[in-house]
């Protein structure tokens, strides 16, 4: 190659490929605002299941120059595309095929991985698109403007906190505002495709607003840089959205059901009541026989334990000191010598009814 004064220029291989991944990138952008310019994007691909690609409600370039078209189109129609194929997959011929989206979010822990993670790609993705917008104004005076100045502050606040969950977090995942059982604001970040929502997750709650740090992202236009991509993508949230997801998130039952799943004495209780009421169902007595005493330690345990606010009832303490005294009756009539089996059937079977009518007053 020649330069403009005659002299011969050699170009190592580095500025090279930068140059034709530059040209390469402006060529891809350019087809993909020609041909995508369109709002509320369709699905890219059909649905091979119960789940599918939501529509993005507007076109790729949208949100430039906070987000290029590129790594929209890449991001919308590949990865969270990739989530949805995977996850349709991953369901197909189990009892999970007929679950909603949210319900297996919720278990995720007790799913496989494949599960777990396209589910929760798929949820949070869906979460990010929506909670993107152009032009969008932060408002003080609504119900999330209140409450994000009552919980940080200020706004800046907020951003602070948020970025620093985003730029800290090793490798992939989310940044988070989410909504406590407590009805609180709080922040936090997450793994790959976890989040709040989901029983493995330390901090649970309901999302207002989450923030994509995988690098797929941010890669295109920002390359390694998350901080500039964390500060420029507050330009394009969308705080009508974020409003609204926080308002509904305030009566949603689903904050309930993570309230009711972060009651570990419950769990702990449930725990040994199905795996010995069970067998005992079909004739087995022997699990019941053997563990009725630590019926009796997690009946106690639930007992003594810090009830959730939702649930912390007369009803419901009504109730845990008749599980409390069920249990305890239970274990004595199984250290009896001669306890007929039927009794033994009998007392589980109360116990179990008992059990039931605290799950039903949860859900109340």
């Amino acid at each position: 190659m020649i330069s403009d004064d005659c002299h011969p220029v050699v170009l190592n291989s580095n500025f090279i490929f930068a140059k034709k991944f530059n040209m390469k990138k402006r060529i891809y952008s350019a087809i993909a605002i020609i041909t995508l310019l369109s709002i509320g994007q369709k699905s890219m691909a059909q649905s091979d299941g119960p789940f599918s690609l939501p529509p993005l409600g507007y076109a790729y370039n949208a949100l430039e120059p906070a987000i290029d078209a590129l790594t929209m189109e890449t991001h919308y129609s590949k990865h969270h595309q990739a989530y949805v194929t995977n996850l349709n997959k991953a369901v197909k011929g189990t009892d999970y095929e007929t679950w909603s989206l949210e319900d297996i979010v919720l278990r995720a822990g007790r799913m496989g991985d494949a599960v777990r993670n396209n589910a929760g790609g798929h949820w949070n993705h869906s979460h990010f698109w929506k909670i993107l917008a152009k032009g969008s104004q932060f408002d003080p005076n609504s119900e999330v403007g209140k409450a994000i100045t009552q919980t940080f502050t200020s706004l800046d606040s907020l951003k602070t906190l948020m970025n620093k969950a985003g730029s800290t977090r090793f490798g992939s995942g989310w940044a988070w505002l989410y909504l406590t059982p407590e009805k609180k604001l709080a922040v936090c970040s997450s793994p790959n495709q976890d989040n709040p929502i989901m029983d493995v997750s330390p901090e649970r709650g309901i999302p207002v607003l989450g923030i994509d740090v995988w690098e797929h992202a941010y890669y295109l236009k920002y390359m390694n840089k998350r901080g500039d991509y964390l500060a420029a993508i507050w330009s394009v949230i969308n705080w009508q959205q974020v409003n609204q997801n926080f308002k509904e998130a305030l009566t949603s039952p689903l904050l309930k059901d993570i309230e009711k799943d972060t009651w570990t004495a419950l769990k702990d209780f449930h725990k040994v009541m199905s795996q010995t009421f069970h067998p005992a169902e079909e004739g087995n007595l022997q699990p019941i026989r053997t563990r009725s005493g630590e019926m009796v330690e997690k009946a106690k345990a639930l007992q003594a334990g810090k009830i959730p606010a939702s649930f912390n009832t007369d009803p419901i303490k009504k109730a845990i000191a008749d599980l409390v005294a069920g249990a305890d009756a239970l274990d004595k009539l199984v250290q009896k010598k001669n306890s007929s089996d039927k009794e033994v059937t009998e007392s589980i079977t109360k116990l179990h009814d008992v059990f039931h009518l605290i799950q039903g007053l949860c859900s109340e």
